[in-house]
């Protein structure tokens, strides 16, 4: 399963580097394969065709380091790219027997106290996209998610099956990119999560648009970046959201949204914040029904 998914990753990013693009003379004969040769991406790497054929099928007991390298700066991978190609190449050289025991998805105490005493949405979330915990402000600003009828709460279910994220996100497409690309990551360096495979396999099976993205074997390892938002209590928000590692806990990590000056957030936030409080109260009704889930 593992030697496949480095297969296929070395032939899609093999498939979109053009000889043209990597610096190569124009190519004199009718060329059959889309991108570069098995032998252009060698030659590249600084290897022999016949051990980039073996890497390609998933022998790679003993690569190097440099090696690697070689391959990174051939198929022009980012960093993310980098670590899902190392990550891959480590699974597929493993020989340890049985798994090992799925990562730990409880949030401490601390960081508990840490969202609670932190007046902007705040939230911590796992590999899976699971979002484990959230202060108030984070409850009212991901309101659409908690209405929606799929648990534990995931990002990446409720963009791919709650029609209502369509509206929610301002860019549905960047976010489901984005959705897929940080699950992607996330099954290199997890292989055997248990959850997560199950998670990627309802996925691929329920929604064509996630498995139409899957094929592409994008690769992202973080969730900082600008969100536009369409809440439904609030209107349009525009937030940057800052992405914070938990190294004690491999997986989670806390997700600070703040308000972009430009965008006047801050005073939407202050109105989301007070609707949290009615919220909490009971005393705003919900905007819109539930959604039904969107099949693919």
């Amino acid at each position: 399963m593992r030697n496949e998914a480095l297969r296929q990753f070395l032939m899609v990013r093999r498939a979109r580097i053009t000889p043209e693009r990597a610096g190569l003379p124009p190519p004199r004969d009718r060329r059959r394969v889309v991108g570069l040769r098995r032998a252009e991406v060698a030659a590249l790497a600084g290897i022999s065709t016949g051990y980039y054929k073996r890497v390609e099928r998933g022998v790679v007991g003993g690569i190097s380091a440099s090696v690697l390298a070689g391959l990174a700066q051939a198929l022009q991978l980012d960093d993310a790219e980098r670590d899902y190609l190392a990550d891959l190449v480590r699974a597929a050289s493993s020989t340890r027997l049985g798994h090992p025991a799925p990562p730990a998805h409880a949030v401490r105490p601390f960081v508990r106290e840490l969202l609670a005493a932190t007046s902007l949405p705040c939230c911590v979330l796992d590999d899976r996209l699971d979002v484990l915990a959230a202060n108030d402000l984070a409850r009212a600003l991901y309101l659409p998610l908690y209405e929606s009828p799929d648990r534990p709460v995931n990002q990446a279910r409720f963009t791919f099956y709650d029609a209502a994220s369509r509206d929610y996100w301002g860019d549905w497409d960047a976010m489901a990119d984005l959705a897929v690309a940080l699950l992607r990551g996330s099954s290199g360096r997890e292989p055997v999560d248990p959850g997560l495979t199950r998670l990627i396999t309802e996925l691929r099976t329920r929604s064509a648009d996630f498995r139409t993205r899957w094929a592409t074997f994008d690769v992202a390892s973080d969730t900082a970046g600008v969100r536009e938002i369409n809440h439904p209590l609030v209107g349009r928000l525009t937030l940057e959201t800052h992405s914070i590692p938990l190294p004690e806990d491999p997986g989670q990590r806390v997700l600070v949204h703040t308000p972009c000056p430009a965008a006047g957030t801050a005073g939407q936030l202050a109105r989301l914040a007070s609707c949290g409080a009615d919220l909490r109260a009971g005393g705003v009704p919900r905007p819109r029904g539930r959604a039904t889930p969107r099949s693919g």
